[in-house]
């Protein structure tokens, strides 16, 4: 026999498992849902918090509302609640729950009531579903209340049951994420009796609502939805627990749904349908807006409604989509096809039916050109609520159609000494000429207006019998049709195509802000000239100041403006509002659900390592002057592109930091083989005479004895030069090298440098020349001994021993010149420029020994004294090391 059970899909085990984690790091959402008000759910919320309680389980009641019924009050007692947070609007003192004490109190458990409540205007959030999604963000459990007419998806359904529209809604996004819904039910008629008897509401309030809402019909359509939606929950996890435990079933093909929205009102019932639809057939969907030519000419309140219509698809958990095209069927069908739609939804057409005649009709071209795809015709019971929330200013202004009449006006009064000369079949262009120019500059209707002025005016100015509308010769009609037909579509085309190019200059400009911010990004090295660069876009395009706010080190929480227009300044609770968003990654502030009481709004930098930033935008100048949806995308763009450009920077900062470690592993290398190597030889040196005295004793002549310890104490002097050199470099790098200047005398120098230098002076000729007047020179005495010692060491090392070494001092305008020169190999000329970097040596055969540090201190020192030092080599062979030290101490700046 076949086994029932088969091993699970990966897909879906590692969805479960991601889910799981995702859920461990959040609170757990229970709902109490009922059908409506009075049916008993905050009774039931507070019942489950009191057993939670007994069980040991840190209960708050963060905001509950008991409606004055005593066996409500009696349940909250012996719970901790929560002092509500006091607002004042409009001189009214409103009471809300107060978010601050509840998250710095991090109870693990918190009663929230009336899930769908509208908070008072101030408050950190909008809407209270809101509050209650950061409580689960921070891992808080929330218990809440919920009626079934406040789901987003059933707003319209509701509102046809009913007649009432219900205007708090909560997004089904957030009832699909609950960890359970418990239903909490009671038959209508004892509802009604309850509400009869005072349970629920007053006496005037109840009176009220029996005759509006709380009629039996109503309460028991509600009480059918809300079970269905809470079989539907209970199928949705019954499936979910198959699937992951590999129980086999009869899973549903796959479906796609594709919902075309606009900027009617009516899209809101559409997104709603296609939500219950995707539910119902456990399908993914889509909300797609066409941006035609018409688009351009959509007034301000169109394109508010259009932006609430894309937001609601989006917040009912549509895949949002914004696609330009001349055809809104072609559109619709050709991305239909290469996503694998099985059905689309389409709102019923509320024009008239002429209109449909002349111009046709979408949804019959989506049926016709639909082929496989099933076609889903949506209608509004309500045509008159709809049409009176269309603006009135999408109308043309009547200055135009004055204008239209104005230009018939001067082609007819142009005609008038032209009739004489031409025909009356010629002075059509003339008229032609005006429609032509009204159609550019005034567009389509005014242009249409003066097609017909154009024809009136020919019949009564131009044609037998002269001013009246009469006609003699029948032949002027079909001059009259063509004149009427030839202007219409003249004044079309190039109304349509104005449009066109208006559309097409709309999408330049846009694109060319991108491109802009983008080409300057790229070219901008560091941060603070990227974090400019934005905040002079952000202002240029949008007229409006801006703000970066920026962690203060990787990883921190603390935000600090890292760049902010001038005019601009953010106080403490602004900060606040770009911390919430750092923090949860979401957009707030002006113009949001989130916080709107504040000045600017809010965008997250995120990058695909998380949030790295907030861009923040005041409101501009003029109130009236909001973003369009057309805007707010391309500030989305804008805030994408600064995230990415910060991110590369950031990258680019840690690329050059891993590349400084890799040089100093380098140098730190071979720091270590050259000094094993040079501290080696002198130490073999000094313990080989002290080990052949300590084992001859009284067996060594004393010449050879004396002759032993001078050399142990030469490689000793040697010795504490290079470890001097190592603490001189150290010193250095650390920036704790200290000059001390005081007035000293050359030749002293040159005296303590050859006495430090001792016996390996001996059978070598040192030439020096100072001049005889060569006054006091401010300098580190000890330091510049050093220097001196470093380059007659280093002269030593490469000149033959028969050789002379010079040593020339002499005044060069403010400074003093010291040279030493000797007649060695000389220095190879690509060479020049790098002996005095750290640890850089000479690479020929037969190099003597040495750390490549001599000459680096020297030039890190003649440098602390405000000189400079380069190497040359000499005519007739062998190197020159020249440093100057200026004559007079430099000031300190």
């Amino acid at each position: 026999m076949p086994e029932s059970r088969t091993r699970p899909s990966p897909d879906h085990l590692l969805a479960a498992i991601q889910d799981q984690e995702q859920q461990a790091a959040r609170g757990k959402l229970l709902i109490f849902l009922g059908y409506a008000a009075g049916v008993g759910k905050t009774y039931a919320m507070l019942l489950a918090a009191q057993q939670r309680q007994a069980e040991g389980v840190d209960v708050v009641a963060a905001y509950v509302e008991t409606h004055g019924r005593e066996e409500t009050d009696a349940l909250l007692a012996g719970l901790e609640v929560i002092p509500r947070q006091e607002i004042l609007y409009h001189g009214v003192v409103l009471t809300e729950m107060d978010m601050g004490a509840v998250l710095a109190r991090a109870p693990t458990l918190a009663l929230v009531d009336e899930l769908a409540h509208t908070n008072a205007p101030g408050s950190r959030h909008l809407k209270r579903f809101q509050d209650v999604e950061e409580l689960l963000a921070v891992g808080i459990d929330v218990y809440t209340t919920l009626n079934i007419q406040h789901l987003e998806s059933l707003n319209d359904i509701v509102a046809q049951i009913t007649s009432v529209v219900v205007r708090e809604t909560v997004p089904d996004s957030v009832f699909d994420q609950a960890a359970e819904i418990r239903l909490v039910d009671l038959p209508p008629a004892e509802l009604v009796q309850r509400l009869h008897d005072g349970k629920v509401y007053v006496p005037e309030q109840a009176k009220r609502a029996t005759e509006r809402f709380f009629r039996l019909g109503n309460l028991t359509a509600l009480r059918e939805i809300s079970l269905r939606r809470t079989a539907e929950r209970v199928d949705d996890q019954m499936r979910s627990y198959m699937q992951t435990m590999a129980i086999p079933g009869p899973w549903a093909a796959s479906e796609r749904l594709l919902v075309c929205i606009s900027s009617s009102p009516l899209s809101e019932k559409l997104i709603r349908a296609a939500r219950r639809l995707a539910d119902e057939l456990r399908a993914e969907w889509f909300a797609l807006n066409v941006e035609t030519l018409a688009s351009a000419r959509l007034s301000m309140v169109e394109r508010d409604q259009l932006a609430d219509n894309l937001l609601l698809a989006e917040t009912l958990g549509a895949k949002v989509i914004s696609l330009p095209g001349e055809s809104v069927v072609d559109v619709v069908i050709d991305y239909a096809r290469s996503h694998n739609v099985t059905k689309i939804i389409a709102g019923k057409p509320l024009h008239p039916r002429w209109r449909e005649i002349i111009k046709g009709s979408v949804v019959d071209q989506l049926i016709r050109k639909s082929g496989s795809i099933d076609v889903f015709v949506i209608s509004s019971s309500d045509e008159t609520v709809v049409r009176e929330r269309k603006p009135l200013a999408r109308q043309q202004p009547w200055m135009r159609y004055v204008a239209a009449a104005a230009l018939v006006a001067g082609a007819t009064f142009l005609g008038q000494p032209l009739s004489f000369a031409l025909a009356p079949t010629n002075l059509v262009m003339i008229f032609l000429v005006a429609v032509v120019v009204a159609a550019v500059y005034l567009g389509r209707g005014p242009a249409i207006l003066a097609s017909v002025l154009s024809v009136l005016a020919f019949d009564f100015f131009f044609t037998e019998p002269r001013f009246t509308f009469a006609v003699e010769d029948t032949q002027y009609l079909l001059t009259f049709a063509g004149l009427l037909i030839v202007g219409v579509v003249i004044s079309t085309l190039t109304a349509r195509a104005h449009d066109q190019a208006d559309a097409a200059m709309q999408r330049e400009s846009e694109t060319a802000a991108l491109y802009e911010l983008s080409r300057d990004l790229a070219s901008a090295l560091g941060r603070d000239n990227i974090l400019h660069t934005v905040t002079q876009h952000v202002e240029h395009t949008f007229g409006r100041d801006a703000a970066i706010l920026l962690p203060l080190e990787i990883g921190e929480d603390r935000l600090h403006i890292a760049a902010a227009s001038d005019r601009l300044e953010l106080p403490e609770d602004e900060l606040a509002v770009a911390d919430w968003v750092y923090r949860r990654g979401e957009p707030a502030g002006r113009n949001t659900t989130t916080l709107p009481a504040a000045n600017l709004r809010y965008l997250p930098l995120k990058t695909i390592r998380g949030v790295i930033g907030v861009l923040g935008v005041a409101a501009p100048n003029e109130p009236q002057r909001n973003l369009s949806p057309e805007q707010r995308r391309l500030m989305d763009a804008f805030a994408s592109q600064s995230a990415l450009a910060l991110e590369r920077s950031e990258l680019a900062m840690q690329a050059r930091q891993a590349e400084v470690l890799q040089v100093t592993e380098k140098l730190q290398s071979a720091l270590l083989n050259s000094v094993s190597h040079e501290l080696r030889t002198p130490l073999v040196s000094i313990t080989g005479a002290l080990s052949t005295l300590l084992d001859s004793a009284g067996q060594i002549d004393p010449v050879t004895e004396r002759s032993l310890v001078e050399n142990a104490l030469d490689e000793a002097k040697r010795l504490n030069q290079l470890v001097g050199n190592l603490l001189d470099m150290t010193r250095m790098e650390a920036g704790a090298l200290t000059v001390r200047l005081e007035p000293g005398d050359i030749q002293d120098v040159i005296g303590s440098a050859l006495d430090h230098l001792g016996t390996r002076l001996q059978d070598r000729t040192i030439r020096v020349s100072v001049p005889p007047d060569l006054p006091l020179v401010p300098l580190d005495f000890v330091l510049i001994v050093q220097v001196l010692v470093n380059l007659l060491d280093n002269a030593l090392k490469y000149a033959p021993r028969d050789q002379p070494i010079d040593i020339t001092v002499r005044t060069a305008g403010p400074y003093v010149e010291i040279e030493v020169a000797d007649r060695g190999p000389g220095i190879p000329p690509e060479d020049l420029e790098h002996v005095f970097d750290r640890f850089y040596r000479l690479h020929r055969s037969g190099s003597v020994g040495g750390t490549g540090l001599g000459l680096s201190i020297c030039g890190g020192i003649v440098e602390a004294h405000g000189g400079t030092i380069r190497a040359q080599n000499r005519a007739g062979g062998g190197a020159s090391f020249v440093f100057t030290i200026p004559r007079k101490a430099q000031p300190h700046e």
